[in-house]
């Protein structure tokens, strides 16, 4: 909402909402409290009342619902047009919607227009649209947080972070120093949890002790991209998990000190489809560093007797300046 605000350029002088009995049913006592302060402060900073649709007449707001409807039909016609419902990232897919929606909202711009002189102006800044809490780093290399596992860099463990709880990621700061910024994870379910990990955090542990691959529980999310995750469980359908873990464990070190990630999954999966599996010296040889040769500097150094005279005419010139004083 507070998006919208900003992108529309003031502020109602109400907010309707549904009645939301349903949404808050199932919280706890405390959760209920701090849910209703957050949005009475959030209608405070922007000065905008407060009102909610009566119970069981959700009819009120049909203009509104009327109008999601209409923008998720449009959603989907553009993803049957568009042929795929696949996008490179969740940034990729933001744009998408922002696309349909600016489109919609272009058909309105006269309506908007008018609307926008009965708004009153926004405040002089946003309203933090986060929340905060203070978590230490285990020795496992991360924290939990609401039923979600993250990996952190290791440098961290034993820290206390904190962490600003954003919808779509966490900004976790030592001290007032930002570290780090991770995804925002969702448990799998009522009784399981989720995680969210960053092989670059582990991998140096992974690499003193490679065989806790086959038992590490966020051993799938380990894997930034399915060739990694392939090449393991081929080499595991051979029988020798020793080697499927040191290999596959040197490879994901090799992608993080080369920054070779996609390349390397790239290679791996041309040679798990021609039926081979990947040699890891002649990958090793194939992503190392390029040689560079040291070039050859010539440092003329000036004669010390430069110094002298500089340093003579340096006093010619005071006794001239003195004379000329007289």
């Amino acid at each position: 909402m507070q998006n919208a605000l900003w992108a529309l350029g003031g502020v109602p002088r109400e907010h309707r909402s549904d009645s939301l009995s349903a949404a808050f049913r199932n919280l706890a006592t405390d959760a209920r409290e701090d849910l209703t302060q957050r949005y009475a402060a959030l209608m405070g900073h922007y000065g905008m009342a407060p009102t909610r649709n009566n119970a069981g007449i959700a009819h009120e707001n049909g203009s509104i619902e009327s109008a999601h409807g209409h923008l998720k039909r449009d959603l989907e016609d553009a993803l049957l047009l568009r042929g795929t419902r696949d996008f490179a990232n969740l940034d990729a897919y933001r744009a998408f919607v922002d696309e349909i929606v600016g489109r919609r909202n272009a058909n309105l711009a006269k309506r908007i227009a008018l609307e926008k002189e009965a708004l009153a102006p926004l405040p002089k800044g946003r309203t933090t649209d986060f929340e905060e809490k203070v978590i230490p780093v285990t020795s496992s290399g991360g924290f939990i947080l609401r039923r979600v596992f993250y990996t952190v860099p290791s440098r961290l463990i034993g820290h206390r972070l904190r962490v600003r709880i954003f919808d779509d990621r966490l900004e976790c700061f030592l001290g007032v120093t930002p570290v780090v910024t991770l995804r925002r994870g969702r448990p799998v379910s009522e009784s399981q949890g989720g995680h969210v990990v960053d092989y670059r955090h582990v991998i140096h542990a992974l690499r003193r002790k490679p065989m806790a691959l086959v038992s590490l529980v966020y051993r799938d999310q380990l894997f930034p991209r399915t060739a990694y995750k392939r090449l393991f469980e081929t080499m595991r359908e051979h029988g020798d998990d020793r080697r499927a873990c040191k290999v596959t464990v040197e490879l994901l070190a090799l992608a993080h000190e080369r920054a070779c990630e996609a390349e390397l999954a790239q290679v791996i999966a041309i040679d798990l489809d021609a039926g081979r599996l990947p040699d890891l010296a002649a990958l090793r040889d194939r992503f190392r560093p390029e040689a560079a040769s040291i070039p050859s500097v010539a440092v003329k150094l000036a004669p010390l007797d430069v110094y002298d005279e500089l340093a003579s005419v340096s006093i010619v010139s005071a006794h001239s300046n003195q004379g000329e004083a007289a």
